[in-house]
Order: C-alpha cells, then structure tokens, then sequence
C-alpha cells in the first residue's frame, strides 16, 4: 500500500503563519493508509465536536462556529477523499476555508483554537524527511521505490524512464563495437552508461520536483559514480546502497535505504546540537522560553528547536516579545512557541520541530542566535 502525502511547500507555510482569523482551528490525527478510512473519520468528527465547544466557549460568533462545523462535517463525509491516507492528517480551517495535508509521520491526534493556527507538528514533517525515494539503477534495469515508515514499500511510475543502458542509446548491447575509437573497450562502455544516467536524471527531475524529498541511490560501481557525476538533484543522500539493485527485492532495497535515511536524519540534527554548544560558550545560545521569545522578535534566531508535543498558553508582545503565560488552552490565548516558530519562519530564520528530548535544555523550545542579546 502506498503513502499518499501532500507535502506543504514553504510558501503555504508562510500563509499558514502569516493567517489571522477569530476562528482558525487546527486539528490533526493519526490515519492508516491500509484502512478504509472509517476510524479516521469517527476521530474526526470527535475533533471536531471539541473544536465546535472550545469555539463557542470562546464566544466566537454562532455563524463562524457553524461554517467551521459544517466544513469539518463536509470532509469527514467526503468518501473519495478517506481512500488516500498517509501517516497523519493536518487540517486547518476557518470559517471561509479548509486546507489539509497528508503527512509522512506519526503525530498525536489533537485540537487547536485560537486567532491563528497550530503549526508545530506540521513542522515537524518538513524538518527531517520521513519519506524517501530509492533510485535502483542496474545496466539491464531502473526502477523507482517509494520508502515511508510502517508501509510496505511500493514502485513509482515514472514516465519516460529507461528501460537499460543499451536500449536506452539504440544497440542491442553496450559491448557493440563502434566506428568512433572512442565508444570501444571499456571507455566507450562508460560513455553509454552516462547517456543512460542522463535520461534517467531527465525522466526523474518533474517526479522530484514534486517529491522533495532524499533520493536514495540503490547501484553498483561503476554506475554508482557515474549517475552521481550527472545527476541534478541536490537532494541526491551521498550515502549508497551497495551492490547490484536486481538482486534486491523493493523491500530489501527499502529496509537498507531506511538505514541511509535515519543516519542523514541523526546526522543533521547532530550537527545542530553541536553548533548549538558551540554557541552558548559565546552567549548565542538560549533555552530560556523568555528569552528565546524576545530573540525571536527582535530577528535574533537563526534557528529554533521547538518540542511538537508540548503546547504553552499564552501570548506574546508584538513589540517587546514579553511573555505572558497562560493556564487556559482556549479560544483567547494561543501556543507562544507556535508565535515563536512563527517570528523566527518570518525573519528568515529556520525552525526545526522535533521531540521533547531533542530539545537543548529539556524545554519546549531552545535557540541558535545570530548574535548575542543585550541585557
């Protein structure tokens, strides 16, 4: 069964950030792409009955807290729209419109009310990849592999895309002798191995435009090299997996490309936790929620971690960033880190949505600063 995702682009998250609006309501929940979509649906009328009290609680008006109800009800009948299930929905509506996601993690079902959305957990899918695609590139075949956590791994189509090397350049075999004294022996072997890895980079680039996500090469040597000397992907893992693809299933090609994927994913957040101890030697660095909040409105943050599974009511200065925590969790107050995340996504700076422990400090945000705050 294959995941069906709908990745938001950094654009719709500006949008979402950028949206103010009385009745905005942010709801996500757990779905299972091999289900029929019933549970799923129940679990979504259950949200949407919590998002319909917090919004009358909150004294929103009865025809705002009507269209919301309504277009909730409107999706959880929508059949056609449950055949097609990731990992977890992102839904976020007002009173004049719905948008969803279908995402490659496992998030925690919740609600959201407030004047703006609830972005942290949809964050925390654009953070670090969860979904990855295995180009399994052999001399005698191509084939593309869709790899997503707890999903059997499933073939992409991609059209236009070779079938091997010696059909790909017109011969019947690459060992064809050739006029040129160049395209003989081994060299002109390898000349016909690159114009087969260009037309598989050419066939590939509209599918990846769309994907963005790592491309994990499944080859031996030395079309391993060769593909990586053409291709045009910048998000091509500089990590293999070794050996003949064809004498691989998909999924034992998948199960290694999760391997090479979980290891960029450690790697990259390795990388931040160290530039992150390199920065509070030189007062660069904060996870006081305080303190990060004003950094953030002053444009100071070059990067937050922000814990998706820990909400802080409250509010925040426009001016000044002062904190004013909350202990409701209503329609009124909103998440200050999601206000955080917001400040620092708007100054340019990048937000990386993870889990408690992966934090600095233990809290539920932490900062890499572009330079220290004045006292």
């Amino acid at each position: 069964m294959s995941l069906h995702t709908d990745m938001p682009t950094r654009e719709q998250v500006a949008r979402l950030f950028e949206s103010r609006r009385d009745a905005s309501v942010s709801i996500y929940l757990p779905t299972n792409p091999a289900s029929n979509g019933e549970a799923e649906r129940i679990e979504l009328r259950n949200l949407a009955a919590e998002a319909g009290r917090q919004l009358s609680e909150g004294e929103i008006a009865k025809a705002d807290t009507r269209a919301v109800s309504e277009q909730l009800a409107d999706l959880a009948d929508d059949s056609e729209f449950w055949r097609f299930q990731a990992r977890s929905l992102a839904v976020f509506v007002t009173p004049e419109s719905l948008l969803t996601f279908r995402l490659p993690n496992r998030l925690q079902p919740g609600v959201e009310v407030s004047d703006r959305f609830h972005l942290k957990p949809l964050l925390r899918a654009v953070t670090f990849p969860q979904v990855a695609l295995v180009l399994a590139l052999a001399q005698g075949s191509v084939r593309v592999i869709e790899v997503a956590p707890d999903v059997e791994p499933g073939p992409v189509d991609v059209p236009g895309l070779p079938s091997d090397v010696a059909s790909s350049v017109g011969k019947a075999s690459i060992r064809d002798r050739s006029p040129s004294q160049r395209l003989q022996g081994s060299e002109g072997q390898k000349v016909r191995m690159r114009q087969y890895a260009r037309q598989v980079d050419q066939a590939l680039r509209p599918l990846l435009g769309g994907y963005g996500v790592p491309l994990i090469l499944a080859a031996a040597e030395p079309l391993d090299s060769i593909y990586r000397s053409v291709s045009s992907y910048p998000v091509l893992a500089a990590t293999s997996v070794a050996g003949n693809p064809e004498a691989s299933s998909d999924a034992e090609l998948a199960a290694s490309a999760r391997v090479v994927l979980d290891e960029l994913n450690d790697a990259a957040l390795s990388e931040v936790h160290d530039l992150y101890r390199r920065r509070e030697s030189e007062s660069r660095a904060a996870a006081d929620l305080a303190v990060v909040a004003r950094a953030a409105t002053f444009g100071a943050v070059d990067t937050v971690l922000v814990d998706i599974d820990q909400t802080v009511p409250g509010t925040l200065d426009d001016e000044t960033g002062a904190l004013e925590l909350s202990e409701a969790d209503d329609a009124v107050d909103y998440g200050v880190v999601d206000e955080i995340a917001r400040r620092v996504w708007q100054a340019r700076g990048t937000v990386l949505a993870v889990r408690g422990d992966q934090v600095p400090g233990g809290g539920p945000a932490a900062a890499i600063l572009r330079y220290a705050l004045s006292s």
